[in-house]
């Protein structure tokens, strides 16, 4: 009885823990424009009233300006993520726009979703369930920067799933502009992909709005991959000298077809990855969203150097998902998964940038109040009567501090911490007579109330205008999301009894050491980092027994090297690359690896202006190591091979026009970064393929 409930079960589960989330192209407010501790005000403390440090003192930090991804090769912002030193990613669903793709900062593989922490203009994206960042549904165009801060400092600001580290997307307002701009694109590539965007902004004296769309058609590289997605957001703006205020809408609409797994059993001679790369396990699954959000805030001046911040929003979304196997309108490997999401948010907050003690200060400090309620209906089939219906709300307020001081003209200090307080309650409905059930037992009401903290310190140190150390310390915290608290124990013993789950599970806690170097001279940039992470209670999924569990303390350890080397105005060299070492250091797995992290990557890329702006030359090459499979922490099963990858782009602009043509993966390399192996069979193993070489043509006007 077991099986026939286990294998649609671990489709919901791996679906739920990779797949969508709803974009919030939310806006953020006006830089603080960096200051200089020779006027007795810092030099390191780039702060925007998002909240997020474009550094904060002691970090590991990088910023992806709008030139570096207008010039890439990438097509999503994974992918663009991705190209930075130390970022590993893994696919899912034929890669099919970035969708599903997640991005992994310090090793985190199967759960990197979960333990990094998105954000637009400052604003949470990631949700209270497991569905993962979504980030391909953010337009391209619509960025201004990507500011990625490494390690688990940022929890201060912004709490759970600031593990690994924080990706903050600011967006582009059209505020200080021309009176009126347009711009228009369109793009065909591989797989019969098809793509458009537009975008508008509008000034007139302090009222300024923007508006961004897009869409994107594409068959897929494999059998049941067709994607069907449509985004579209719009702002009003409202600035004076001493007020900021903005309203955002957005909405997402996706489909996309659940392609499945190739099987290779090395014992019995199957390798579809060879036989039949592009073909389907699964050729009638199917996933849905739709998302509707709404922001507002405003920035208030209250004396010289203090700003009141305030914004708030609530995010919708909507999802569905069928899983029929093999076979449509199966009985046997049938089921749903139906789920809505509401979040309601306010994030007041100060920023008061004054001298304390005679030293240069700036201090953020403020409240954050998060009150999502979560239901899902679980059964066999859409529309059918539920085996479980779910009911999940959570209630998170917070209160932080972060202050930086410049301690000597050529130091700085940081420091700041974070408590935070969590009340969840849970209840399962089962229907015994609902098609489909087969003697799983109902789970167990939970009701917790909770408190967590987070701690930062931090220090860089400037010897001279070229070289500069830093180090830190930090502590982070990650509750259990809704989708955890579900299938969060085995549904049947060894005895095939049925076990009432509980909703119960641990909270996980990080602690962060981090010491580096930076090195600025000229057209030439360097930094290079290394660091240690211990974690108790890390949440991860059971892809064979379809339960999440607390696992055994873990730990990460590594380095990571940026550089980039501007030779002339026309030429730009880049690279680096990283260490990550993730193991178990307790329990029965201790010493081996955490499946799913490479423990070497690295980077490489040249951007080259031909001719002027008429012609440029961009192309990027990925390394990585290989990596144990998902579900392999006994590490006994083959590694996902090693891999690597070039792509390139050729683009231009001829007045109002642009143009580009870009080649993903130029050597045609056959590979995987995803795969679940076998319990108990060594050699047997899923697989999810990812193209070879594609191409993609796109032009557009502007005016």
């Amino acid at each position: 009885m077991s099986f026939r409930r286990a294998a649609p079960s671990r489709r919901t589960a791996i679906f739920s823990r990779v797949f969508f989330t709803s974009t919030v192209l939310s806006s953020g407010l006006a830089i603080i424009t960096p200051v200089h501790a020779q006027d007795n005000v810092l030099p390191t403390i780039n702060v925007t009233a998002t909240r997020l440090y474009e550094g904060i003192t002691g970090t590991s930090t990088s910023v992806i300006t709008a030139e570096d991804i207008a010039r890439s090769p990438a097509q999503t912002v994974q992918d663009v993520i991705a190209q930075t030193p130390g970022v590993q990613s893994t696919s899912l669903y034929g890669g099919v726009n970035g969708t599903g793709t997640s991005v992994d900062l310090r090793g985190f593989g199967a759960t990197a979703t979960s333990n990094t922490l998105f954000l637009i203009n400052g604003r949470r994206l990631n949700d209270l369930d497991l569905q993962g960042v979504d980030l391909s549904s953010v337009p391209l165009n619509s960025i201004e920067r990507i500011e990625l801060t490494r390690g688990n400092s940022g929890a201060v600001l912004y709490g759970d799933n600031a593990v690994g580290g924080v990706v903050n997307i600011v967006t582009k307002t059209g505020a200080g502009g021309p009176p009126a701009t347009f711009r228009a694109e369109g793009g065909y590539g591989s797989f019969n992909q098809r793509l458009a965007a537009v975008s508008a902004a509008f000034n007139s004296g302090a009222w300024s709005s923007s508006v961004f769309a897009n869409g994107v058609r594409s068959d897929g590289y494999r059998k049941n991959n067709a994607l069907d997605q449509n985004n579209a957001v719009g702002e009003l703006r409202y600035s004076t000298a001493d007020l900021s205020a903005f309203l955002n809408i957005s909405g997402d609409d996706q489909h996309l077809g659940l392609p499945g797994a190739r099987l290779v059993d090395r014992n019995l001679g199957i390798d579809q990855l060879t036989t039949d790369r592009r073909g389907t396990s699964s050729p009638f699954d199917y996933a849905d969203k739709q998302g509707a959000n709404l922001t507002a805030g405003f920035t208030k001046t209250l004396w010289d150097g203090g700003e009141l911040i305030v914004d708030g929003g609530v995010r919708d979304k909507r999802q569905q998902a069928a899983f029929f196997g093999n076979v449509p309108l199966s009985a046997f490997n049938a089921s749903s998964f139906v789920a809505h999401l509401q979040t309601w948010s306010i994030t007041p907050r100060l920023s008061i940038t004054n001298p304390m003690f005679g030293l240069p200060s700036k201090i953020l400090t403020g409240l954050d109040y998060y009150d999502a309620a979560y239901d899902s209906d679980r059964g066999q089939y859409l529309g059918g009567v539920p085996i479980h219906t779910y009911n999940l709300t959570q209630k998170t307020l917070a209160g932080y501090w972060q202050q930086t001081l410049g301690v000597l003209p050529t130091t700085d200090f940081s420091y700041g911490g974070r408590v935070q307080g969590v009340k969840v309650e849970a209840t399962d409905r089962l229907n015994m007579m609902a098609p489909g059930w087969f003697g799983d037992a109902q789970a167990n009401p939970l009701n917790s109330t909770e408190t967590q903290y987070a701690l930062h310190g931090g220090l860089e140190h400037r010897f001279t205008d070229v070289f500069s150390v830093f180090a830190r310390a930090a502590r982070a915290f990650r509750t259990p999301n809704v989708d955890e608290r579900v299938a969060s124990g085995p549904s049947f013993d060894q005895n095939f009894n049925a076990i009432p789950g509980t909703f119960a599970l641990k909270t996980q806690t990080s602690y962060d050491f981090e010491g580096g170097v930076r090195v600025k001279s000229g057209g030439f940039d360097l930094q290079a980092s290394a660091y240690v992470m211990n974690l108790n209670n890390e949440i991860r999924y059971d892809p064979v027994n379809f339960y999440n569990t607390n696992l055994d303390p873990t730990r990460r350890v590594g380095g990571e090297l940026i550089t980039s080397y501007r030779i002339n105005d026309s030429l730009l060299l880049r690279g680096g690359g990283a260490y990550t070492h993730a193991t178990f250091r307790e329990g029965v797995f201790a010493g081996n690896d955490v499946p799913l992290v490479s423990r070497y990557t690295g980077n490489a890329g040249v951007t080259w202006n031909v001719w002027q702006k008429y012609v440029v030359f961009d192309a990027t090459a990925r390394v990585w190591s290989a990596r144990y499979m998902d579900n392999d922490n006994r590490n006994v099963q083959p590694k996902i091979p090693a891999n690597g990858t070039v792509d390139l782009k050729l683009s231009g602009e001829v007045d109002h026009f642009f143009w580009s043509l870009s080649v993903i993966n130029l050597f045609n390399a056959q590979y995987y970064d995803y795969a679940v192996a076998s319990a108990t069979t060594i050699g047997r193993f899923n697989a999810y393929p990812l193209p070879g070489r594609t191409y993609l043509a796109k032009a557009g006007v502007t005016f």
